[in-house]
């Protein structure tokens, strides 16, 4: 059954979401690579075209895709060559052997990046909430190749999360009206702390990729993933959190604990008036603090 987005509304300019989102991916170069399963992972790399920049890996978040980053990777194309994963199993990109296992995914990943990155090229990689997960486990495998981690939200903590209402399942026999508007419910108990800011991209975005997703993330955050192989990461690690991050308000300064037990020199970058999905509602200063860090 195909997805009905015809309740999603427009953005300012007129343009739908489909429109807006297609419009950025234009600007990338998509590329399926094998990822050692017999399934292939899709990335988009934006400003290969503009020189030898330094590489930046962005990983998005559970039941997401590279639309997590679609704020982003413009503005940081023009200091960077991005290249924004699907991350095995959700967006575009094929399955893990296993859904539910991270080193599953982990290798996958890290096959795809053997066969996308040239090897002489180190790199950094920007994980946000299952994404950061992902990263901290392809830490561990790629050695000083990785030469900065920045966690955005990063989820799989053993950390203390504030109980929160059930997000709700979204499905094709929905009508449009419903599906949107439980889209929209769903990313302002989750994702953005404002929620004005909840725009058609979003929405679209939520439907887009919730649908579509077969990677159980979730799962594998509940079972504290990250906090597991957190002690076994020598990459330099950054962290970048919205103030009002709903998987950690108000809670951040376990966090910043935790990672100075590992790394003393650990710096926490909050945002301000910004939820999980910092990186697309605060775009703007998220975008600065990220090129501000990264060639440290």
């Amino acid at each position: 059954m195909s997805l009905d987005y015809s309740a999603v509304p427009r953005m300012p300019d007129g343009r739908t979401a489909a429109e807006t989102i297609d419009s950025v991916a234009a600007l990338s170069q998509a590329v399926r690579v094998p990822m050692g399963n017999g399934g292939t992972m899709m990335w988009h790399v934006f400003g290969a075209d503009q020189g030898n920049k330094p590489i930046l890996l962005l990983f998005h978040g559970g039941s997401g895709s590279w639309i997590h980053w679609i704020r982003n990777v413009v503005p940081l194309s023009q200091h960077f060559t991005v290249y924004a994963a699907d991350l095995p199993g959700l967006g575009e990109s094929d399955p893990p052997d296993d859904v539910r296992d991270i080193w599953s995914v982990t290798n996958c990943v890290k096959t795809a990046m053997d066969a996308l990155i040239p090897r002489d090229r180190d790199f950094a990689i920007t994980g946000f909430s299952f994404g950061g997960m992902v990263s901290g486990h392809v830490a561990t495998l790629v050695g000083d190749r990785l030469r900065r981690l920045v966690l955005v939200g990063a989820g799989g903590l053993k950390a203390t999360r504030k109980p929160g209402p059930k997000l709700r399942k979204l499905l094709p026999e929905m009508t449009p009206d419903v599906l949107a508007a439980e889209a929209r419910r769903n990313l302002e108990i989750l994702m953005l702390h404002d929620p004005a800011k909840v725009d058609g991209v979003a929405i679209h975005m939520q439907i887009l990729n919730t649908t579509r997703a077969k990677t159980r993330s979730r799962e594998m955050g509940q079972a504290f993933r990250l906090s597991e192989v957190l002690p076994r990461v020598k990459t330099p690690l950054t962290g970048i959190w919205g103030e009002y991050d709903s998987t950690t308000y108000p809670h951040i300064q376990e966090r910043i604990d935790l990672f100075r037990a590992l790394q003393p020199d650990f710096e926490m970058n909050v945002i301000q008036d910004a939820g999980h999905w910092v990186a697309y509602e605060a775009a703007e200063a998220f975008n600065a603090k990220l090129m501000d860090i990264l060639p440290r």
